[in-house]
């Protein structure tokens, strides 16, 4: 059974969570190629709620906001952008296929002792890359859709340089803040400028009252790499200044939040990097290290275990640690844990590490250790998001029930 056309746009997109119980968030970490490692979950999750509702279900019709830094940023916006049919642009199986088809164009490969030598006097001079086939494909495949577009609520965080704070493209805020609803490719380039890898992006945006403002944005991760709890601030905000399509509430309930955060894969257990290293570095070796970049590794790992930690330590506070859920792998090894490394046998390899990490029992980071930690009684990574994938499709489930949008007699029919 289906629904007619025009019942069909209006009952697939989610309905504003007054009219449920939950506010449904979905996070994913920044990590160049290892965005492979998220598509695989993410595809995962997505066939669980296909087989509970259908070959059509996507994962923008259950999340109330979709949260992505850097490569998961370019995610974010894959699976909320619309297509011609006001449908998702991909579906998550899709994503994975994406990764493997363009990561080599993106990031080209040279090897050999003289390529070696060559990209270290490039990196005195510029980023790695040019950028220019990102730039192409992202602009190719998202055209001219704007934040206000997406099919759900999106927050991507970026960082901009010229005024030295971060800037958030947030889909609660565009609707105060006009100049903010850039195009989607814009804003994707933008969270994706890795420094040292990729160039900083410069835009300028304009509203239907001829304000301009100009953007100069770095990656996103040297803000928030784990933009999780960006995305329990933007929805707290509502919840605190009563906005009309989110229930009425006098306190932090966390027990209305669902939260599933998706890291991209670090090195922890290689402890590739000591101190005894890093005293003798300068400039270039913070920079560059065995092909890869510190810095970048420590700001980036370090704000996404932060955000774990507090997450989690809130969710238990209130007693609610069985709606949020992390999925990380921090034993990555070599190349695995590179943000450029782009060959076929990395990237297949990335593949496989994100369905063994499906397997993995449910984790949380422990600080002191330096390790993520199995969960007692907390089952395999692919469990835990076959109960979450049955609270999404419950809770859409009673706002459709629930919503005067959804429910207005003949104007939705069915069909067979």
């Amino acid at each position: 059974m289906m629904l007619t056309k025009r019942a069909a746009s209006s009952s697939l997109q989610i309905q504003p969570p007054t009219y449920g119980n939950l506010v449904t968030i979905l996070s994913i970490d920044g990590g160049g190629v290892r965005g492979i490692i998220p598509a695989t979950i993410l595809a995962y999750l997505e066939s669980q709620l296909q087989e509970l509702d259908g070959k059509d279900a996507r994962l923008a019709d259950y999340f109330d906001v979709i949260a992505g830094t850097s490569t998961g940023g370019l995610v974010t916006a894959m699976l909320t952008a619309p297509n011609e049919h006001n449908r998702p642009l991909f579906a998550a199986t899709d994503i994975k296929e994406f990764y493997l088809e363009h990561s080599p164009k993106i990031f080209p490969q040279n090897r050999g002792l003289f390529a070696s030598i060559r990209n270290t006097f490039k990196l005195l001079n510029g980023p790695k890359y040019d950028g220019a086939y990102l730039h192409h494909i992202i602009r190719e495949k998202l055209g001219e859709s704007r934040l206000h577009q997406t099919l759900t609520n999106v927050v991507i965080p970026t960082f901009d340089i010229k005024n030295m704070q971060p800037t958030i493209f947030s889909s609660y805020e565009v609707k105060d803040s006009p100049l903010l609803d850039a195009r989607l490719s814009d804003i994707c380039i933008s969270t994706s400028a890795a420094p040292t890898y990729l160039p900083a992006y410069h835009f300028k945006n304009q509203d239907d009252q001829g304000n301009v403002r100009e953007f100069h944005l770095i990656d996103g991760g040297v803000a928030a790499n784990n933009p999780a709890l960006l995305a329990i601030n933007q929805v707290t905000k509502q919840m605190f200044n009563q906005h009309p399509d989110f229930f009425p509430i006098k306190a932090m309930e966390v027990e209305r939040l669902l939260v599933i955060s998706i890291g991209t894969g670090s090195a922890k257990l290689e402890k590739k990097y000591s101190a005894k290293m890093a005293a003798s570095w300068g400039v270039l070796g913070w920079l560059l290290n065995g092909g890869s970049t510190p810095l970048v590794d420590v700001f980036s790992q370090a704000s996404g275990d932060i955000v774990d930690l507090l997450n989690f330590v809130v969710f238990q506070a209130f007693h609610s640690e069985d709606k949020y859920l992390r999925i990380q792998d921090d034993t990555l090894i070599g190349t695995e844990s590179s943000v450029d490394v782009s060959t076929e046998e990395n990237l297949n390899r990335l593949v496989t590490i994100g369905e063994t990490l499906l397997k993995k029992p449910v984790s949380r980071v422990n600080l002191e250790m330096g390790i993520c930690d199995p969960m007692p009684n907390g089952g395999t990574n692919e469990e835990a998001l076959k109960r979450f994938a049955k609270l999404l499709s419950d809770e859409r489930k009673l706002r459709l029930l629930r919503s005067p949008r959804t429910n207005k007699g003949s104007t939705y029919r069915t069909i067979t």
